[in-house]
Order: C-alpha cells, then sequence, then structure tokens
C-alpha cells in the first residue's frame, strides 16, 4: 500500500490519481465499444464522458463538505483541501444529473445512454476503489482476521493498525456489478432498465459495505453513515424506476 509510486524529479506519480485515470478510460473505452453494439453515437458518449466526469467530481467534493460542515464551520480552510475528500455518491447523483441535462439539451434518449453509461460507471469504481487502497483512504474497520491489512505510510488510514480490507472487496464487487450489468444488458429490451438495475444493486452493496468501514468522520445520520443512509433513497429511486418501466409509464424518447 504505497501511494507515491514514481518520482522523476519533481514530478510524482500517486497510486490513487493513476487508477482513477485507469478507471477513466476504461471505462469510455468500453462504453465507446459498446455503443457500435447498441447503435449508440460515440460522439454524445465523449460529451455526456466530460460533463458527467467534472460533474461528478463538484458532486463528490460538494457532498463530503456538507458531511464535515461542523469541522468547516470551525476552520473554513477545509475548504481549500481540494485534494483529499470525496463522497462517491455525491459523484453518482450530479454525474447522472449532469447527463440527463445534456441528453435534454441534446434531444436525445437519456435512458438508453443510461444503461450503456453505467456498466462503466461501475469499471471506473472498481479501479478507483484500488485507488483508495493504495492511498489509505476510505479504510476498514480495526481487524485481526483474515486477509487485514496494516498501513505504515497512509495519510488516511490509521498507521500500524491491522484493518479490514474494505477497499478491495469494494473493487471486487465493482467489477463483479460491470460485468453483471453487461450480462443483463445484452437481454435487455426496456431503456432504463440497466440504469434502474445500478442503482439497486450499487446501493445494496454499499449499504452493507458501510458496515465493514472505519472512517466514521464521513458523517452520520441517526445510527447510519451518511451513505447508507442515501442508500436508501437511491436504492429506492431505482426499484421505483424498474416499476415504472414495467408498467410503461415512462418514455424512453425525448
Amino acid at each position: 500500500m504505497k501511494n507515491d509510486l514514481l518520482t522523476i524529479g519533481g514530478f510524482t506519480i500517486h497510486g490513487y490519481g493513476l487508477m482513477i485515470g485507469i478507471g477513466i478510460v476504461a471505462a469510455y473505452w468500453m462504453a465507446e465499444y459498446r455503443s457500435k453494439r447498441y447503435r449508440l453515437d460515440p460522439d454524445h458518449l465523449f460529451w455526456i464522458l466530460i460533463f458527467g466526469v467534472g460533474s461528478g467530481i463538484l458532486g463528490a467534493k460538494l457532498l463530503y463538505y456538507i458531511t464535515i460542515w461542523r469541522e468547516i464551520a470551525e476552520n473554513p480552510r477545509l475548504l481549500l483541501d481540494f485534494a483529499g475528500g470525496f463522497v462517491v455518491y455525491g459523484g453518482i447523483i450530479a454525474g447522472i444529473a449532469a447527463g440527463y441535462l445534456y441528453c435534454r439539451v441534446k434531444k436525445i434518449d437519456f435512458l438508453r445512454y443510461l444503461d450503456l453509461v453505467v456498466p462503466s460507471v461501475a469499471l471506473a469504481q472498481g479501479f478507483g476503489r484500488i485507488g483508495c487502497f493504495l492511498a489509505g483512504c476510505c479504510y476498514g474497520m480495526p481487524w485481526n482476521g483474515a486477509c487485514a491489512v496494516t498501513f505504515t505510510e497512509s495519510q488516511y488510514a490509521p498507521n500500524g493498525i491491522a484493518l479490514f480490507p474494505s477497499q478491495l472487496l469494494s473493487s471486487a464487487l465493482d467489477f463483479a456489478h460491470f460485468f453483471l450489468l453487461c450480462f443483463l444488458a445484452r437481454k435487455n429490451d426496456r431503456p432504463g432498465r440497466i440504469g434502474a438495475f445500478y442503482l439497486v444493486f450499487y446501493s445494496i452493496g454499499r449499504f452493507f459495505i458501510e458496515f465493514l468501514r472505519g472512517d466514521l468522520e464521513r458523517g452520520q445520520v441517526g445510527s447510519l453513515s451518511t451513505s447508507q443512509f442515501i442508500s436508501l433513497f437511491t436504492a429506492a429511486a431505482g426499484a421505483g424506476l424498474l416499476i415504472l418501466l414495467k408498467t410503461g409509464n415512462t418514455k424512453t424518447e425525448e
């Protein structure tokens, strides 16, 4: 677990940033490859990626600021820390919203592009969690069982304490999520279902992974972590979309 992978002169390649970059490239490549199968314009896909990633980063950062608002009130300088501190759900919500607005403006089918993109989102998240592991963020609870990891140079995880490898479990689930969504997409005959499945599957997985996390400073709502609380609503949104699609009460084209 080492975030500084290589230093050449004054330039350092950080594991977290590298994995995020690999995830974005892999996600776009896979979505572009699959766009040919589903006869969707890759030019629109490119701009959905640009707006989605940009909005996602801002959304993830904004939701993190919301979770630590008390600390910010005491120390406003925390607003200037742009390197660390992101909440994935903020990125998911903002990214989907940006994609929806783009599709509305361009008058293209949002649900079809949503179905195309969400497997790639899961793929990118898999690489991103490997980056989390290298940096030591999003770390697990103290754990002396099998597969325990101990950080020694992390700026985020407590060093010298055996922890559950929550990042690697999350990564494995994200990759499995990617393959499952791709499989379901091959037999999908109703636009929007893959997007709905993404929300349901990710929310359920994230809800239970949170019990194994140790970074409680991310905020809580009652007895639930912020992400668990949001998971209840995103899972309900996904389930609701599935019901609407099944009853035929939703439009598939703008």
